[in-house]
């Protein structure tokens, strides 16, 4: 029983952390451009942006 009392605090503590450093990521706006770190990673130029095809007029 008393090992409980010592794991619960204990998961709380490690589940509040966790979420301290989500919630801090999330601030310091890390997940902002995910496309960009991937192209990073591969160390290439990212594609020209696509544009949206023009609709006929007439």
């Amino acid at each position: 029983m008393t090992s409980l009392a010592w794991l619960i605090p204990a998961a709380l503590l490690l589940g509040g952390l966790g979420l301290a450093a989500f919630l801090w990521s999330l601030n310091a706006r890390q997940y902002d451009d995910l496309e960009g770190a991937a192209w990073r990673a591969l160390d290439d130029e990212p594609p020209p942006p696509q544009t949206a095809p023009r609709k006929p007029q007439g």
